[in-house]
């Protein structure tokens, strides 16, 4: 028998301290809350990229009839399959990439991106999938980490992303701007709210993150 292709993503050791101190963020950082609030209203069939260790799963409201979650780190994937079996709405994981999405065109009336845009090798090509999955005028949900609004903060995060930022955690970048990508792919922000986490105390280079909703245009 062939072996199984290799993962296209494979970061073991940042997948296990990922799931630490995702869980970890849930309470101390506020994540749960923002969670809630990302999908609040959803409905329908869903498509989540990025699922990670599935910690979106157990906040999607009852009226969604399926979430089709792709993630495509094994490690994560495989705790994200326990988080399913409690979630009370039907979540079914696919291994896959954001760049080329294991489903048909318009089949959707959500799609969530958490945290995933920052490490997606091709972004302008995720959010084309993304767009393509989508039925025309549904929904994109996003929560996203990105570049600062200060230039010496930004130069910081420019500087780490060509550097140690990425090798240490699992692809991430931190100066890309998801509300200029998400307009660039053909989406109309609706709704947007810019925030800093952790709230208080010294910034990082991932504190500058924004929550909101576009719309797929109709073409």
């Amino acid at each position: 028998m062939p072996a199984a292709p290799p993962d296209p993503v494979h970061h073991p050791c940042f997948a296990r301290f990922y799931a630490r101190a995702s869980a970890a963020a849930e309470t101390h950082a506020g994540m749960a809350s923002l969670r809630r609030e990302l999908l609040r209203g959803v409905s329908g069939r869903v498509i989540e990229v990025g699922a990670g260790n599935g910690l979106n799963f157990a906040h999607y409201p009852r009226a969604v009839s399926e979430v089709v979650a792709i993630e495509p780190e094994r490690t994560l994937r495989r705790l994200a399959t326990t988080a399913a079996l409690h979630a009370e709405v039907p979540v079914d994981l696919v291994p896959g990439v954001a760049e080329a999405l294991p489903v048909k065109s318009e089949a959707f009336d959500v799609a969530v991106a958490s945290l995933v845009l920052c490490t997606v090798r091709n972004l302008p090509r995720a959010l084309s999938e993304l767009h393509r999955v989508l039925r025309p005028d549904a929904e994109l949900r996003f929560l996203e980490h990105g570049l600062a609004p200060g230039p010496g903060m930004a130069a910081v995060q420019r500087a780490l992303d060509r550097t140690i930022w990425p090798r240490l955690f699992g692809g991430c970048h931190t100066a890309r701007d998801p509300l200029a990508s998400i307009e660039a792919a053909g989406f109309r922000i609706v709704s947007q709210r810019a925030f800093r986490l952790p709230e208080r105390g010294p910034a990082l280079p991932t504190s500058y993150c924004v929550i909101g909703s576009a719309r797929r245009s109709a073409d």
